[in-house]
């Protein structure tokens, strides 16, 4: 069993807007698909910078730069202790090819993030990162 699982957030920016994605979370809730951005659990060995990077392609097909880690998370889903640090990643293109998993995208200004992403701590993280 795990005991720590490693995340990586992405935070896409193309000039002065930010990609965010639309996924699916989970059917038992009111609103199962929310606006979030580009996270998941980098693979075993794997550097977190290149980890984000190709979650990054596989799930929008945009390449990107790393600019600066914005911010690190915790939290406990039993006993396991996941682990997240997030990037701010600059890309030369807003030409997004979303893969199957994924519902929609918008590019959005930092200031219209409170008009799509629920998650209140997210917010809080990137409000302290001072995005």
């Amino acid at each position: 069993m795990e005991k720590y699982k490693i995340m990586v957030k992405g935070i896409v920016q193309y000039e002065d807007k930010y990609l965010i994605i639309k996924k699916w979370y989970d059917d038992r809730i009111g609103n199962p698909f929310q606006w979030e951005f580009i996270d998941g659990k980098i693979e075993f060995g794997e550097i977190p910078d290149k980890g984000v990077v190709r979650l990054i392609f596989e799930n929008t097909g945009l390449s990107v730069q790393i600019n600066k880690i914005l911010y690190t998370w915790s939290f406990m889903v039993g006993d396991t202790c996941n682990i997240g640090i997030s990037y701010l990643c600059m890309s030369g293109s807003d030409v997004v090819v979303l893969s199957e998993d994924l519902n929609d995208y918008k590019w959005v200004t930092k200031n219209e993030f409170n008009n799509y992403i629920e998650n209140k701590a997210i917010l809080e993280d990137i409000e302290r990162a001072e995005l």
